[in-house]
């Protein structure tokens, strides 16, 4: 199901400079299109995803709504001097996987995700479904794969265009920096095959011990995530089977 978007509008000089000390990605790229981008607490977990798009000499951000007030409190708590304005803006998002239109911009985290473009109107009824796009390129979702204990890397944030190991410093980036030079992560988002049905949330199981959790569910496969090195063969959430191969 695809969540409801609330679009927010960052007003004023400082605004790049605000936001570069606080997202994952680097501002300097917010050229032509689409950023993907995250906030993070100081320990390094993920607070909020969206994305950004400059519009004329302001920037529109794009969030998932049931985070969007929170994440609109938090920017205006750093703020501080910083010549900046946060406000909701009556826009609504529109998305497809077709032709590009000339109001729209491609999806940066994969070219199969479409594009997204923001108008006055609501979008009429949408037949696509986004949820097994997202399970079939593993791409997680805020509020459902995403949660405050999640961490970016191992959710595929380096592979989603929604990470910048080049740019200056931000909240959470010492943590982060120190998960990507580690040799490699023991646990992430993947997707697997699944036998049966089982509600988002259901703890995954081999051999009695508990070693992930199962998420969005389209057909028979499923985004989960795993402990990878106690993953493997046949595996259990709830009544369902669960396979994975690395």
């Amino acid at each position: 199901m695809d969540r409801p978007r609330t679009i927010l509008r960052i007003t004023g000089p400082d605004t790049d400079h605000f936001l570069q000390g606080l997202i994952t990605n680097d501002i300097t790229h917010l050229t032509g299109g689409l950023l993907y981008t995250a906030i993070l607490t100081p320990q390094g977990k993920y607070l909020a995803d969206f994305f950004l798009l400059r519009d004329g000499d302001t920037v529109l951000l794009d969030a998932d709504s049931a985070q969007a007030p929170a994440l609109q409190t938090r920017l205006s708590m750093y703020k501080l001097r910083a010549a900046v304005e946060i406000a909701t803006t009556n826009l609504h998002l529109h998305r497809g996987t077709g032709p590009v239109p000339e109001d729209g911009h491609p999806d940066p985290r994969h070219p199969d995700m479409g594009w997204r473009a923001y108008r006055d109107t609501p979008q009429a009824a949408d037949t696509t479904d986004w949820d097994a796009l997202r399970v079939s390129l593993a791409i997680p979702a805020s509020g459902v794969e995403l949660t405050e204990d999640s961490y970016i890397l191992e959710n595929g944030f380096e592979r989603l265009n929604g990470v910048d190991f080049r740019k200056g410093c931000y909240v959470g980036q010492e943590v982060t920096a120190r998960m990507k030079h580690k040799t490699e992560l023991r646990k992430g988002l993947t997707v697997v095959e699944i036998d049966g049905t089982a509600p988002v949330g259901t703890e995954i199981t081999r051999d009695g011990r508990a070693i992930g959790t199962l998420f969005t569910q389209s057909g028979t496969r499923a985004l989960a995530y795993l402990r990878f090195d106690r993953a493997g063969g046949d595996m259990q959430a709830g009544d369902a089977r669960i396979r994975w191969t690395a």
